[in-house]
């Protein structure tokens, strides 16, 4: 990069991104409860005043790690920041006219001065606090910025800091002109076991197989020993019928690994017996994947020792 580049890129260091911007809602108990539920927290401090109070609480807390929740400005803020009237739209814009158009997250680290609780109405301001020079990393060069964020109450009161770090990178070339396979890399080895043994043989011989309770006929996957409905350890197996959809699906770009081809979508498919396994999608382009899309099983014979299950779109639904 040129020095003036450089140079315009490090005067955002100790610039402020935005001033003090207030969430768009309070703390309120609702968004409390789903967040709660969401991440399987079932401490009462947060939902049953009672119980807040015998922990030396007024009444109900926030989580700690929502405060950032609370000053989320929405989906349409996040995809177009040049419209936000501030100064990160700016600095989007100049990592951009460097190639830094991808974006990974790394790190962040909060300190917090007090709970929030309900009616608090708490804003944020963030400060650029390092940005470094070019790095090599395996997703590609980048630059790691570094902002600050305060967190206040309506009155002014900090009530928390954010460190954030993020990986701003230019892409990988492409396979062509940078090898990013390795040829004979053999596809990862599933851990085996007691329990799931019976259905990688299975797969050896093209068989997809579902485990069923004979106590009550719940099918399950992933295979275990114990039915999750009425705690039976007996079980047999029935063979799946090869239809299903695609319930949800990611396409995976980083890292990278010599075994897999690239783009690889990784999906969750809702077999027509109703279970879920997780799979690859081959014969289509990601942009072609949606979600209900019925698929058909295929057998992917990585090697002598290992055969997978992967899907396609079935025909009437290939283009």
């Amino acid at each position: 990069m040129s020095e003036d580049y450089e140079q315009r890129l490090q005067a955002f260091v100790g610039r402020e991104l935005h001033g003090w911007r207030a969430g768009q809602d309070p703390v309120n108990r609702p968004m409390i409860r789903h967040w709660t539920e969401a991440m399987g927290d079932d401490n009462p401090v947060y939902v049953d005043d009672a119980a807040a109070r015998a922990a030396g609480r007024a009444g109900v807390v926030a989580p700690a790690s929502m405060v950032q929740a609370w000053t989320m400005r929405g989906y349409a803020a996040t995809v177009r920041p040049e419209d936000s009237g501030d100064a990160s739209g700016e600095l989007l814009e100049l990592l951009a006219e460097g190639g830094y158009t991808s974006v990974v997250a790394t790190d962040s680290e909060f300190g917090f001065e007090r709970e929030l609780e309900p009616g608090d109405h708490v804003g944020v301001a963030e400060v650029v606090e390092s940005i470094s020079g070019e790095k090599e990393t395996a997703l590609g060069a980048g630059r790691f910025v570094t902002t600050r964020k305060t967190y206040r109450d309506s009155s002014g009161e900090p009530v928390a800091t954010q460190r954030w770090r993020t990986l701003r990178f230019r892409t990988a070339e492409q396979s062509s002109e940078q090898p990013s396979e390795q040829p004979g890399a053999q596809r990862p080895r599933p851990a085996l076991n007691a329990d799931n043994r019976f259905w990688f043989d299975a797969a050896r011989e093209h068989r997809l197989l579902i485990q069923r309770c004979t106590a009550c006929l719940t099918l399950r996957h992933p295979p275990g020993p114990c039915c999750p409905e009425c705690r039976s350890f007996d079980w047999d197996t029935v063979e799946a019928c090869g239809r299903g959809s695609v319930h949800s699906f990611v396409v995976n770009h980083h890292p990278r690994h010599p075994a897999f081809e690239y783009p690889l979508i990784v999906a969750v498919i809702e077999l027509a017996e109703g279970t879920r396994l997780i799979s690859n999608l081959v014969g289509i382009a990601p942009g072609d994947v949606r979600v209900d899309m019925p698929v058909t099983l295929e057998w992917l014979d990585a090697d002598p020792e290992l055969s997978l299950p992967v899907f396609r779109a079935t025909a009437t639904e290939e283009t």
